[in-house]
């Protein structure tokens, strides 16, 4: 028991020395700007959802990746 409050005093005594000594301060980070919600779409070829950005459109719908439009527009 005597060991314990003697590795806590350590610590605490530590812990003043660096704040006196004036230890920096980490950096406030700035707030992280929200991110958007997207429109989704489905695959007409095997029904994943992905954001319109990424979407590949075809004459039968709009589609995941080409080789999903090749074989949609068959």
């Amino acid at each position: 028991m005597k060991m314990l409050q003697i590795i806590l005093l350590v610590m605490v005594i530590a812990l003043l020395w660096r704040k006196a000594r004036g230890a920096p301060a980490a950096a406030p980070k700035p707030p992280a700007t929200p991110v958007q919600p997207q429109l989704m779409q489905v695959c007409a070829q095997c029904g994943v959802h992905l954001p319109v950005n990424e979407a590949i459109a075809g004459r039968n719908g709009i589609y995941c990746c080409a080789a999903h439009r090749a074989q949609g527009e068959r």
